[in-house]
């Protein structure tokens, strides 16, 4: 499928959109900034994207899903001078094949961040409150070693590890710990951070590199890619993190995965082999407990025209099999996916593939679409895949919540939740994934959400519901935990619009009334099939 941006930052959305973020200003067709991407239009290219408008430039800032009811984009920093204090929102509408009318809402004036930030985090808080943390005064600028929060609270907060490793900690990966504490990963080196402070509490061991240099890196510019592994019920087991590939101060990629679990006092960094070397990759969280590892290069780091010799190998790492034995090859795809490429799952469980912008003479900029097919896609092919109904999308804390298997036998079935993603550099911000407890009667079933904010912080998940082979159904978008920040009725300014607090807000309507509509391995680059089963492409 042909596309008309690279994307920086993709989301997928409440309503079965993808939400593409894109630096903006470098001339026709993509100059706006920001496109919405409508999968089930991919036969015609002038409707499936519908061109937005952000106010500054938002390359290479953040992004993550607000969990208000209506499941607003938020996204921060960029490039240069006001554009790197952007806090920018955006309130999904419109079902899929239906054009939506809502862009980007932003005014530097009245809402802004305290610190300007280029190539920064953030995350959703256990208490609600977003935190961002990171980032340089704009391109190559002064280090912004300091943490702050969304909606202000208080002054930001100094951080002596951050500005020590500068400018080798960008887009820093971050977590909330089952614990309460918070978990954040720089550079080659992790902290545990006490929630209610932002102060460090423990130092973690260093995180090993390449065998032969210590130095090794993991956030950008050595930029690897991190997951955290499957949360199942009740929750007994300690959350590990899992971080594949990155580089040496030499360009030197690595070829392993690393681990651990931030929270078991004893636990060290655990390391398995990859079958090659893969900087500037991603890592996409697939709702079987399985993780895509793609694109990248296989040596380099990020930048423009620092990554060379794509990885054209997609590999499957699954944690329900023994240490050393979790990492499958899959298919390989024809197209080099080097710098500013992105991986992110649809409701249909396929994997969106794009970009490619490494700004070098040797290796084009790509504009090409393709989607990926897991083995459950595959498998799917000679059986029925599962689907379900549920009524309930808001979800409370330990709350028992029931729907109807309307195809697929309940026996051995399975839930997975998996959080709203946006994806960037690696990083997978929002992304989580449970396996609540669930128990079937007949064709009803009862699932038990997450039991409190630690485990599990306030979000948007796409639900999926796993038969006893491994087959997902689509998913149906639902919210656990609720609002407990008051995101809903931030920010209070002319120029936002805010969906205020209670439920989740119902699909159906669309457009100006602000009532979004919910959408119900191997590579496709989205008409053309190739010899591999795992690749096609998803041609517009």
């Amino acid at each position: 499928m042909g596309s008309v941006v690279i994307p920086l930052v993709a989301t997928p959305m409440r309503n079965g959109k993808i939400s593409f973020v894109e630096k903006s200003g470098t001339g026709p067709p993509n100059s706006t900034g920001a496109y919405e991407l409508d999968p089930t239009l991919s036969n015609n290219i002038t409707a499936a994207f519908r061109a937005q408008h952000v106010k500054t430039d938002v390359f290479c800032s953040a992004s993550l899903m607000l969990p208000d009811r209506a499941g607003r984009i938020l996204n921060i920093g960029g490039w240069s001078l006001t554009s790197t204090f952007g806090v920018r929102t955006l309130w999904p509408d419109a079902k899929p094949g239906v054009t939506g009318k809502n862009d980007w809402q932003e005014n530097a004036s009245e809402l802004s961040l305290q610190n300007g930030r280029w190539y920064p985090s953030a995350m959703v808080m256990g208490n609600g409150s977003v935190l961002v943390a990171g980032g340089e005064g704009g391109s190559n600028g002064v280090p912004i070693p300091t943490l702050e929060l969304l909606p202000k609270v208080g002054p930001v907060v100094y951080a002596d590890y951050l500005n020590r490793t500068d400018p080798n900690n960008l887009y820093p990966f971050l977590a909330q710990l089952p614990s309460g504490d918070i978990f954040i990963s720089y550079y080659n080196e992790a902290r545990i951070l006490d929630a209610k402070t932002l102060q460090p509490k423990r130092e973690l061991p260093n995180i090993p590199g390449a065998v032969n240099n210590f130095m090794s890196g993991r956030s950008y510019p050595f930029e690897g890619t991190a997951m955290l592994m499957p949360q199942v019920a009740p929750y007994t087991d300690p959350l590990r993190i899992l971080i594949c590939g990155g580089s040496s101060p030499g360009g030197q990629a690595l070829d392993n995965c690393v681990s651990i679990a931030p929270d078991d006092p004893t636990s060290q960094w655990q390391i398995e082999r990859m079958p090659t070397t893969r900087v500037i990759g991603c890592m996409t969280a697939l709702p079987d407990g399985t993780y895509l590892i793609n694109n990248g290069a296989k040596q380099g780091t990020a930048g423009f025209g620092l990554g060379v010799d794509p990885n054209m190998n997609a590999l499957l790492y699954d944690p329900s099999k023994p240490v050393n034995q979790r990492i499958s090859i899959m298919a390989n795809t024809t197209i080099g996916r080097l710098y500013h490429s992105e991986s992110v799952l649809m409701d249909d469980g396929r994997v969106l593939v794009s970009g490619s912008d490494p700004e070098d003479p040797r290796y084009p900029q790509e504009y090409r679409l393709e989607v990926f097919n897991p083995p459950y896609m595959l498998n799917s092919k000679n059986s029925t895949r599962p689907s379900f109904s549920i009524t309930n999308l808001d979800w409370a804390y330990g709350q028992q919540v029931s729907f109807t298997v309307n195809n697929g036998n309940t026996a051995g079935l399975k839930v997975s939740l998996l959080g709203g993603v946006s994806s960037t550099h690696g990083n997978s911000m929002g992304q989580r994934t449970y396996f609540p407890a669930v128990t079937c009667t007949g064709q009803t079933c009862t699932v038990t959400a997450p039991p409190n904010s630690s485990i599990c912080p306030p979000s948007w998940f796409q639900m999926f519901v796993v038969d006893a082979n491994g087959i997902p159904s689509k998913a149906t978008w639902i919210r656990v935990g609720g609002d407990p920040g008051s995101l809903g009725n931030w920010p209070n300014f002319p120029d936002f619009d805010v969906p205020g607090m209670g439920a989740v807000i119902a699909p159906g309507a669309i457009g100006t009334d602000k009532t979004p509509a919910l959408a119900g391995g191997n590579y496709t680059t989205m008409s053309r099939r190739w010899d591999r089963q795992q690749i096609e492409e998803l041609a517009l």
